[in-house]
């Protein structure tokens, strides 16, 4: 879960509790405690007090990769008129991979597009409405880019959208998941997965990705903005009509 601390605005994923507080770790990897009281803290801008869970009883509750309480005994769901959209495989290799277990209860269907340049015709397409909401995942959302721009176009109720700042989803797994300090620095109009292996010394960017899948094992090992955006979508697209 990612929440903010209401007074300092600090934003992180909740990875733990020490006594009476709990530890948020921020996308940078920062960690700071602050105490469980009413209120306190903001998910998706409303205000929430957080309580420590109880422990399971041993051999109980099983997590999934997301984090959720597992679903013992339970069929996929027959999928819903809703979607949700991601912009190529890598990005839904990565949703499957954490999310798989979550979405496959919920019956929610995740579909690569091939880039977001028409996204608003595609929308259009779709045709969303209240029993069939679209959630899109865009990478590098960030103001004043062209995504910002492109996305800002989709106005209707029934689409949210929702994103991450970096660059590729490969950017979007933790280093230390990977076995590597920082993700390198690409020169600005060289390709950046080609850039990237150049710097790593991996000769192709296919091995690259099976490499960074085969090291993600559950939510731990991705950015909390990725994390956020992709339960927030989950969320929107479950949700019942009114």
């Amino acid at each position: 879960m990612v929440v903010e601390d209401a007074d300092s605005g600090f934003c992180g994923a909740v990875v733990g509790f020490e006594g009476g507080a709990v530890v948020l770790e921020d996308r940078h990897g920062k960690r700071r405690i602050f105490p469980l009281e009413p209120a306190a803290f903001l998910l998706d801008g409303v205000p929430v007090t957080l309580t420590r869970p109880v422990a399971a009883p041993q051999g109980g509750l099983r997590l999934t990769a997301s984090g959720s309480i597992a679903v013992a005994d339970r069929r996929a769901r027959v999928a819903r008129a809703g979607r949700i959209w991601v912009e190529g495989l890598h990005d839904a290799a990565l949703v499957e991979r954490v999310w798989g277990d979550d979405l496959r209860v919920e019956g929610v269907v995740v579909e690569p597009l091939d880039g977001i340049d028409d996204l608003p015709a595609r929308v259009a397409e779709f045709g969303p409405g209240a029993d069939a909401r679209l959630g899109v995942l865009v990478d590098h959302l960030t103001p004043d880019t062209k995504e910002s721009r492109i996305v800002a176009r989709v106005t209707s109720p029934h689409v949210l959208v929702t994103g991450h700042p970096y660059v590729d989803i490969w950017q979007a797994v933790k280093p230390a998941s990977v076995g590597i300090r920082a993700w390198p620095v690409v020169p600005r109009g060289t390709p950046w997965k080609e850039g990237v292996c150049a710097a790593l010394g991996v000769p192709d960017p296919r091995e690259m990705w099976r490499l960074i899948l085969s090291r993600v094992d559950s939510y731990r090992d991705l950015e909390t903005p990725l994390i956020g955006a992709v339960e927030r979508l989950i969320d929107f697209v479950v949700e019942p009509a009114p």
